[in-house]
């Protein structure tokens, strides 16, 4: 009689890992961070900022898109360059947000589709932000503020220029 669940235990086996096939590939390729915004309560002078400083939807988005360039931010709470860049991208945004790709990600708490991301491009300081154009190409992936200045974003403009 045992041996009569052993055609059922397959087939749970294979639904089980169908299902988190389809649930793993929806995180993988889900829509990109749009509605980007600074978060409350940053500072922009000192590491006292408790949260994220990018707020928006589908921010665990972990995908590069295949027709559309994409920059990839990578920072955390509590870093005040961080928050500069993040101020400096999310200015940028409005401007950008039909032709490149916004990925948004948190170090401190990454989607799993975000993993692969931080090994291949983050470079173990914050910010971060890699640029990879509509071919595929890697243009950029540098830590560090791209303007010593607030509010500056003359070079990240013409990093996203060169992106699209």
């Amino acid at each position: 009689m045992r041996q009569n669940f052993k055609p059922l235990a397959i087939a749970f086996s294979i639904v089980g890992a169908l299902v988190f096939t389809v649930v793993l590939a929806a995180e993988v390729a889900g829509p990109p961070a749009t509605d980007l915004k600074l978060a409350p309560d940053l500072s922009f002078t000192d590491d006292s900022s408790p949260n994220f400083p990018i707020a928006g939807k589908n921010l665990s988005d972990g995908s590069v898109g295949a027709d559309h360039a994409t920059v990839i931010f990578f920072g955390t709470a509590n870093c005040w360059n961080t928050a500069r860049e993040a101020e400096r991208l999310v200015q940028l945004y409005p401007r950008y947000k039909d032709k490149i790709r916004f990925v948004v990600v948190d170090l401190r708490n990454p989607s799993l589709a975000q993993k692969p991301l931080i090994a291949r491009y983050y470079q173990g300081y914050i910010p971060t932000i890699a640029v990879i154009d509509s071919r595929g190409n890697l243009l950029y992936d540098r830590a560090g503020e791209t303007a010593s200045e607030r509010g500056d974003t003359s070079n990240l403009q013409k990093l996203l220029d060169s992106a699209h």
